[in-house]
């Protein structure tokens, strides 16, 4: 009894883990190169993790990826030439972004 009631726990721990790994959001940083559609479709230029004091977010890596913003929990609103990260979740082909943060301007919120 007490062998089947932890070996029970252990399973339901290890889908749990599972599941929310599956959840997981994929994360990109950049700078908004373009803003289209009422806001809702923005491009960025992506980042690399190879940050310095000459390049503190991140070196541009050339390549560009369009996030759609519609449904997107989104703190400073987005302006060209601004850094963004991004966590989003693919769908289909699209990059749907979950939660957005202008990293830019972040400082000029704090209190």
């Amino acid at each position: 009894m007490k062998r089947h009631l932890l070996i029970s726990l252990a399973a339901i721990v290890a889908a749990m883990c599972c599941v929310s790994l599956s959840f997981g959001a994929e994360v990109a940083q950049g700078k908004c190169v373009k803003i289209e559609k009422d806001g809702t479709v923005v491009t960025i230029e992506e980042y690399d993790t190879q940050f310095s004091q000459e390049h503190p977010y991140g070196r541009p890596t050339g390549k560009t990826a369009v996030y759609n913003f519609s449904k997107a929990e989104v703190g400073v609103p987005a302006a060209v030439g601004d850094v963004l990260r991004i966590a989003f979740v693919v769908k289909g082909n699209e990059k749907m972004a979950v939660k957005v943060m202008n990293v830019s301007k972040q400082d000029l919120m704090k209190k």
